[in-house]
């Protein structure tokens, strides 16, 4: 499977993971470390000598209740760093759900847009169908970040992201907007319970169903921290770390091919781990098969 991007087709053969560069103050894990261009691009160079494969470049924060930022402002954070990543030799995301953002970065030589909104936000569509390559993040979200943990989904919450992902997509096929380009993320935490995100990962294969590739992002989200609480207190996005690692294994164990992470070493040595015993699994199973064919069992 390969999602096909501005300048890279991207292989999905092995599980790969992308970075995540914030560069706003107002983030719910690590707002304000990345802060202006020099810090933003040596967090950019860290991550790629981490492991990471693609980066997700962010100018505006969408944690719960997070107020838009102005057009002006969000150009203003993203560009200069779009402008120097581009030059770094792996895939460009950014993260935004403006249009004229898109433009801007596609323009730059970004070669994924990854859209909270879906593409929902008047003229966003029209962006992507222009271009005749980018990658597009397809997420759902239950109403907007101002007011999604105030009134989160209500009933079995899969089969919901499943219908509102696939109506999605066929809004861009149907535009055309090739199925290779499209990658689609369930949006843990926006707009869901506790037992609905961990729902979402647990029942992940019916969201596979469709046939196009899933980006899981868990990394350091309240959903973990609520399940790591002492004595009723959840740790620090920044001490989620094992907890966000476990969630992206358990991700990519049940079929996911990105990981969307701010711990990217941690997550690519324990996905080195479990490609190991994948490998070791697949190379007994083919011995096994072999001696069946050979009438040598026993």
């Amino acid at each position: 499977m390969f999602w096909q991007t501005t300048r890279y087709r991207v292989d999905l053969t092995r599980p790969l993971v992308m970075g995540i560069v914030n560069v706003t103050p107002d983030s719910f894990s690590d707002g304000g470390r990345h802060v202006g261009l020099g810090r933003a691009l040596l967090h950019c160079e860290r991550l790629l000598k981490d492991g990471a494969h693609i980066l997700d470049i962010g100018g505006e924060s969408t944690r719960p209740g997070s107020p838009p930022v102005p057009l002006d402002e969000e150009l203003a954070r993203v560009v200069p760093l779009v402008r120097e990543a581009v030059q770094l030799g792996v895939p460009v995301s950014v993260d935004t759900c403006k249009p004229e953002v898109m433009q801007t970065v596609l323009d730059l030589g970004a070669d994924i847009i990854n859209d909270i909104w879906a593409l929902r936000q008047p003229g966003a569509q029209e962006v992507v169908v222009r271009h005749p390559s980018c990658g597009v993040c397809l997420m759902h979200m239950h109403r907007d970040p101002q007011t999604m943990q105030t009134a989160p989904m209500d009933g079995d919450v899969v089969p919901q992201v499943r219908v509102f992902l696939a109506q999605a997509t066929v809004r861009l096929q149907t535009r055309g907007v090739a199925r290779e380009r499209i990658v689609l993320d369930p949006g843990i935490g926006f707009g869901k319970t506790v037992a609905q995100n961990f729902s979402l990962l647990a029942r992940q294969a019916e969201l596979l169903a469709d046939g196009l590739p899933l980006l899981a992002g868990w990394s350091r989200k309240s959903s973990l921290g609520a399940v790591t609480a002492v004595d009723g207190k959840p740790p620090e996005p920044a001490a989620r770390v094992a907890a966000s690692v476990a969630a992206a294994l358990l991700a990519v164990e049940r079929g996911a091919s990105i990981v969307r992470v701010h711990d990217v070493l941690e997550t690519v040595q324990a996905l080195q781990v479990w490609h190991a015993v994948s490998q070791q699994a697949a190379s007994k199973n083919h011995e096994f098969i072999a001696k069946k064919d050979q009438g040598t069992l026993g």
